[in-house]
């Protein structure tokens, strides 16, 4: 395996960011329109371990869902 092949290679434990690039925020609800999470969520997203980046994933249906009743 090249350096450069070993330095892009994710720890199996990492837990990918929900982030789709559409970054603005609902002033009503708080949330992302594109990841629907919270500003706190994704300033600390690099911070959080598996569980909590875990945790956050698993809120983001009810309100993707809650959204899309507005």
């Amino acid at each position: 395996m090249s350096t450069n092949a070993m330095r892009q290679t994710k720890p199996a434990d990492e837990v990918a960011s929900p982030c789709t690039s559409v970054c603005e925020m609902d002033p009503q609800s708080g949330y992302c329109r594109g990841c629907f999470r919270t500003l706190d969520e994704i300033a600390t997203w690099s911070i959080l371990d598996a569980k909590g980046k875990t945790a956050v994933l698993a809120a983001l249906p009810a309100r993707q869902a809650a959204q899309a009743k507005r």
